[in-house]
């Protein structure tokens, strides 16, 4: 049973920043390609980012030059540096995994920009 454990979301204002991170077993991790969605009220659920075993990075043109997505095999934990933050970021983000034709989700974390 794979596991994606996530953390770090919160309430900031414009122009803030916040680091999310998901968890996972060391095995997870290896065999994963990771990334990070994210849902608003009403909207479909939206890639926002996702970084291959080898640490290349993948983002939608949404988040570019103000996201960033990391890896830390040490600790099997994927991060998501958020910066510049702006309110039509806000949302439920979710940590996601993938291989072959099996996606696992994390519960999802609160992120709100609000003035």
């Amino acid at each position: 049973q794979v596991q994606l454990v996530e953390s770090g979301g919160g309430l900031v204002q414009p122009g803030g920043s916040l680091r999310l991170s998901c968890s996972t077993s060391r095995s997870a991790f290896s065999l994963l390609a990771l990334g990070w969605y994210r849902q608003s009220p009403g909207k479909q659920r939206e890639w926002i980012a996702s970084i291959r075993n080898s640490g290349h990075p993948e983002y939608a043109d949404s988040v570019k030059d103000r996201f960033t997505i990391s890896r830390n095999v040490g600790n099997s934990t994927v991060y998501l540096q958020m910066n510049n933050l702006r309110s039509e970021d806000t949302a439920v983000y979710y940590c996601h995994g993938q291989r072959f034709e099996h996606d696992y989700w994390g519960q999802g974390t609160q992120v709100t920009v609000y003035l």
